[in-house]
């Protein structure tokens, strides 16, 4: 074993270097939240080759004296931080003082910078963090900086860069995630000299969330606006309808800070239990700010994990924020018809008459010389669909993500949550249902067709939610004996209390078999071997870890098989009872996150038609 010895200095900054740049994206980040941090209104960030060999940010902020820039990219240097009482409350997005030591030592730096009151800018040029020296320079105000051949000197980690196009598309995602989290702040970004993204930096989210994410995803959101004890959170999630089969399309941010939040991801989806559809996840841009002393970022290198002072309060707080949010909604989603496309008009064929034939050149010039056959006028062709602005959307690269921990179910607000706005469009009426299956109600100018199964499956759920379910129990005339996949009759008989307690009597009767002496009088008889299978399979993917996973389960198979259903002959006072909710915004989506109803107006039902 060799002995003990101090690394040198150039070691010891690349090893550090390791920590903080991994690829082109890490230089990005680094710079860009600098440059907010110098007090930046633009940022230009500009690529080629992904970032690998040129990458430059410039800014506008307040500049670096000439006398103060090699002290600038010395390791630990940094403006932002004096005593130790100031790790308490860190309000910027660096401090560390390792950014600019970790990118020189690993690469090729220019930096060229003019502060307010300097009549000329100066600068600097660094070869794997070796200086040069200060010079005078003609620039801007603020800050640029030039970063040429990433990990030139250190060809072990070169070799473990991606292409040019993920090294590029990583750049790209480390933009866009900063353009979401100061919409105050103009961001663009170039990419072999084309620009990909603009944000106008008028500090509303909603420009940079449309800016960024694209027109059809930005429409799909809905605003947050909430509040907690000492926190408030906002910004936009996605509404039921429009979640996505990804986390991808989560971004959360604290006190301006991208970071990435198991807990506020569990918060979120929580707001969503039973809203959306299985194997999708809601979309969000959210902002939680706090109290700086009431989080903790010195946790992580790359700044992107934090501590929280009071993990209940900041899930509570994202919690009903978002569920707030979800409630207020009133919109239901469009019925989607093509434009119809008009039946092409027989043209008649060109006549030519050629010589050699009098009799038939005699008759087709008194074709000509007839009166014209009165014909009836073609139907005007609908308007061609206004172009939709192309959507220039680019995901973030994906990022696995661990499924968030099991939290205990969210405390009660404080405050009683705002009632839902009432709805004040005109009065509607039921016209009537169709294929036994779909109500149709009107209001005003626009239709909606119903789903009544769906519906009334949302009211029986909720009812039994909020109730607690104590089922009236019917015993079995004759026993129902199951003989369900062995993994199915393991999770039965795991959860043999929770189903007794639901009025099912489930029993091992050996061979694998399973007897059921008792059931729901909710459950037809003839239902019980189906519901109790269903039952199994939602044990099996939300039961086990989650009690309350394992009650909603059995509560869904309940609220379906008491429901309603499509294709059934369904009484008008019940048909007008589910309209009502539906109607009234009471009941939005079923158990499963469906919606259950969609709206067609009088313009698009007149365009079918050619009459728009």
């Amino acid at each position: 074993m060799a002995g003990i010895h101090v690394l040198d200095p150039h070691v010891a900054n690349l090893i550090a270097a390791g920590e903080v740049v991994e690829r082109p994206a890490s230089v990005a980040k680094e710079l860009m939240e600098n440059a907010i941090d110098a007090g930046a209104t633009a940022v230009t960030v500009e690529i080629s080759h992904g970032g690998m060999t040129f990458l430059r940010v410039t800014d506008d902020g307040k500049g670096i004296p000439a006398d103060e820039l090699p002290t600038a990219f010395l390791r630990h240097a940094t403006s932002k931080l004096k005593t130790e009482s100031d790790l308490e409350a860190i309000g910027t997005l660096g401090f560390r003082g390792e950014a600019l030591a970790a990118i020189a030592a690993v690469s090729r730096i220019t930096v060229l910078s003019r502060p307010l009151e300097a009549p000329f800018g100066a600068s600097l040029s660094l070869e794997g963090g070796v200086p040069g020296a200060v010079e005078e320079a003609g620039c801007p105000l603020g800050t640029t900086i030039v970063v040429r051949d990433l990990f030139f000197n250190t060809p072990a980690r070169l070799k473990f860069m991606k292409r040019d196009a993920a090294e590029g598309a990583a750049v790209f995602a480390v933009v866009q995630r900063v353009a979401l989290s100061h919409p105050e702040v103009s961001i663009k970004f170039l990419r072999d000299g084309k620009q990909e993204l603009l944000t106008p930096g008028d500090g509303k989210l909603q420009s940079a969330v449309y800016a960024v994410l694209g027109r059809e995803l930005a429409l799909g959101f809905t605003e947050v606006k909430g509040s907690g004890e000492g926190m408030e959170v906002s910004g936009f999630v996605s509404l039921p309808a429009c979640c996505r089969a990804s986390r991808n399309y989560q971004f959360f941010f604290v006190n301006g800070r991208l970071i990435k939040s198991r807990l506020m991801m569990a918060a979120l989806e929580e707001a969503y239990a039973n809203q959306k559809m299985v194997g999708k996840f809601p979309g969000c841009v959210l902002h939680l700010q706090t109290k700086l002393s009431a989080v903790d970022v010195n946790v992580h290198p790359a700044k992107t994990e934090v501590k929280f002072g009071s993990d209940r309060q900041v899930f509570d707080t994202v919690y009903h924020g978002v569920l707030a949010a979800l409630d207020r909604d009133r919109t239901r989603p469009a019925v989607q018809l093509k434009a119809p496309v008009p039946k092409p008009q027989p043209q008649p064929m060109p006549l030519r008459v050629h010589g050699g034939d009098n009799s038939l050149q005699q008759t087709a010039i008194e074709q000509l010389r007839a009166p014209a056959q009165p014909v009836r006028p073609a139907p005007p062709a609908p308007p061609a669909p206004r172009p939709r602005p192309p959507v220039n959307i680019t995901p973030p690269e994906p990022e696995p993500e661990p499924e968030p921990k099991p939290l205990p179910k969210p405390q009660p607000k404080p405050k009683p949550l705002p009632e839902p706005e009432p709805n004040c469009e005109s009065s509607w009426r039921v016209a009537g249902e169709v294929l036994n299956t779909y109500i149709i109600v009107e209001q005003g100018e626009t239709i909606f067709l119903i789903d009544k199964h769906a519906a009334h499956e949302r009211l029986n759920f909720d009812r039994l939610k909020a109730a607690g379910y104590t089922p009236m129990v019917q015993t079995l005339l004759s026993p129902a004996v199951l003989r369900p996949p062995a993994e199915e009759g393991a999770v039965l008989l795991e959860h043999q209390a929770l189903l007794d307690e639901f009025g099912f009597g489930v029993e091992e009767f050996g061979s694998g078999a399973l007897i059921v002496r008792q059931a729901p009088f909710d459950v037809d008889p003839a239902d019980v071997e189906s519901a109790l299978l269903e039952i199994a399979q939602r044990l099996l993917t939300t039961g086990r870890a989650d009690p309350a996973g394992a009650r909603d389960a059995l509560l869904h198979t309940m609220a379906c098989k008491a429901a309603i259903k499509g294709g059934w002959k369904t009484s008008p006072q019940e048909l007008e009872r589910v309209a009502q909710a539906v109607m009234s915004g009471q009941v939005k989506y079923c158990p499963h996150g469906r919606p259950v109803a969609i709206e067609l107006t009088r313009k698009e039902l007149e365009k079918q038609f050619g009459r728009a």
